[in-house]
């Protein structure tokens, strides 16, 4: 397939499972474990028929290792959408995973004792910079939030602190799971596909314990207002359209990126997936305008180019643009 394509499938199917998602937490922001659940229910069915074979396609990486593995993926995926729950705005809780940087590398220097340049040590010093900069002014917008009285003020920035240590806990458990599936590769060769399917089939018993809180979502998911889904007319509550294109647009998104690491290098891949991060940051901001001040503007310019210093994007652009103004000039 063509990188295009791929990259096509990556900034439609992520920028639009954004939307979704925030749709779905704007009308009920608990609903992140529904969300959670349908989209490891769909992973896992599609990689159980096409992967797994119906079962009959051993696995390449000993089914113990997948079980640590799934026990890091399922507790960050659940977290992560459940800080939806405690205040965080879908801005801030972009910007924050952006942040996989610093717990990677930081967890890098403490497990593998890596050591790295001083560019990198910069990089990561301007997305910590930027971070903390958007992090603080939210922080300044909670607390200050005038509809609420000095008790109910406190407790709602309670709750965001909350929210805040959801998502540092989430970040270093995905650097370490991320350390943890770089050893499995190192000794079992890359089989992606098959951890795909794992980290979302071996979780699934889990949610059994979520199980009150999914079904009663699911019953105010069926009393929202009826939605006429176009071209094919048919009629279903609205909250169940915008689960199902979440879902639908999740799987888009994870394709796209696989297909990426397959046929183009993990410095276009990381490009191409902040990139789109950034592009689904605008949107929120635009498009449901949340509150983003000026400081959140520079906090974000500092994660951005952060992230793009620390892969060394301007090393590549640098040969590329010089032969770009030594081609020849039409007359």
């Amino acid at each position: 397939m063509h990188p295009a394509v791929a990259v096509g499938l990556v900034f439609g199917g992520c920028c639009s499972n954004v939307v979704f998602l925030e749709l779905l937490a704007r009308q009920f922001p608990g609903c992140g474990n529904i969300v959670t659940f349908s989209q490891f229910l769909f992973i896992a069915v599609e990689g159980f028929i096409f992967e797994a074979n119906f079962g009959r396609k051993r696995p390449a990486i000993p089914i113990r290792n997948y079980f640590i593995m799934v026990a890091m993926f399922f507790t960050v995926s659940v977290v992560n959408n459940y800080a939806l729950n405690l205040n965080i705005a879908m801005p801030l809780h972009m910007i924050f995973r952006s942040g996989s940087l610093i717990a990677s590398m930081a967890l890098g220097i403490i497990i593998l004792k890596k050591r790295y340049s001083v560019s990198k040590y910069t990089s990561i010093a301007l997305v910590s910079v930027g971070i903390f900069t958007c992090t603080f002014m939210s922080a300044k917008q909670v607390a200050s939030d005038s509809s609420l009285n000095e008790e109910d003020g406190l407790q709602v920035f309670l709750w965001w602190l909350l929210g805040i240590a959801a998502l540092t806990f989430a970040l270093l458990m995905s650097a370490r799971m991320g350390i943890f599936q770089e050893m499995l590769y190192k000794q079992f060769g890359k089989h992606s596909k098959e951890a795909l399917f794992y980290n979302h089939a071996l979780p699934l018993p889990g949610f059994l314990l979520l199980a009150p809180n999914i079904y009663q979502h699911a019953v105010l998911f069926s009393q929202s207002e009826l939605f006429q889904v176009p071209v094919i007319g048919l009629t279903l509550p609205i909250m169940w359209f915008y689960l199902l294109m979440n879902v639908v647009t999740q799987y888009v998104c994870i394709r796209g990126v696989f297909i990426l690491t397959t046929e183009c290098t993990s410095l276009t891949v990381t490009l191409v997936v902040t990139l789109r991060k950034f592009v689904s940051l605008i949107f929120s901001i635009l498009y449901f305008h949340n509150p983003f001040t000026a400081w959140h503007w520079l906090g974000t310019a500092f994660v951005f180019v952060g992230t793009l210093m620390y892969t060394e994007v301007w090393n590549s652009l640098g040969p590329f643009l010089a032969r770009w103004r030594k081609r020849p000039k039409e007359d």
